[in-house]
C-alpha cells in the first residue's frame, strides 16, 4: 500500500498510518510493552477525554473504534498489534464524510499526529518498524 503524495491529497477523506507509510511522520509506533498494557493505554486515553466517544472496543481484535466530537468530527479506528513479547506496534485510521474547500486531509493527520504523541507520553515509544 505504497501510496505516494500527490497534488491530491489533501482532498483524501482518510488518513492512515502504516509500518511503510511514504510520510515519515505516518509509520506505525512500536512500544516496548505487552499487548495488555498498551491496549489498555489506549482505551484510556479515550475514555477519559469527553471529546471522544468509543463505540465498539474488541481486545481479542486488538481494535477500538472511535467517534471524535470536535471538528474535522472524524470516525477513528485504532488497531494495537502485538509483534514480539514487550514490543506492540499501535496503528490508526482517521476518516470523516465532512467536506472542506481547502481539503480535509491536513485535519485528519493532526488527529494522528496528537493520538500518537499522547501515547508516547504514556509508554515507552521505541520508534518505526526497522528494516
Amino acid at each position: 500500500m505504497g501510496k505516494r503524495k500527490s497534488l491530491f491529497q489533501r482532498f483524501q477523506k482518510e488518513c492512515e498510518t502504516s509500518d511503510d507509510h511514504f510520510d515519515p511522520d505516518l509509520k506505525s509506533h512500536y512500544y516496548k510493552a505487552s499487548f495488555d498494557k498498551v491496549y489498555d493505554a489506549v482505551l484510556e486515553m479515550f475514555e477519559k477525554d469527553e471529546n471522544f466517544k468509543v463505540v465498539t472496543a474488541s481486545k481479542e481484535r486488538g481494535e477500538i473504534a472511535v467517534n471524535m466530537t470536535l471538528r474535522p468530527k472524524p470516525f477513528i479506528v485504532a488497531t494495537v498489534v502485538q509483534v514480539r513479547p514487550f514490543e506492540t506496534a499501535v496503528d490508526f485510521m482517521v476518516s470523516s464524510e465532512k467536506f472542506s474547500l481547502t481539503g480535509i486531509y491536513p485535519a485528519l493527520k493532526r488527529v494522528v499526529l496528537q493520538l500518537f504523541r499522547r501515547l508516547d507520553q504514556k509508554l515507552p515509544y521505541i520508534g518505526p518498524k526497522k528494516g
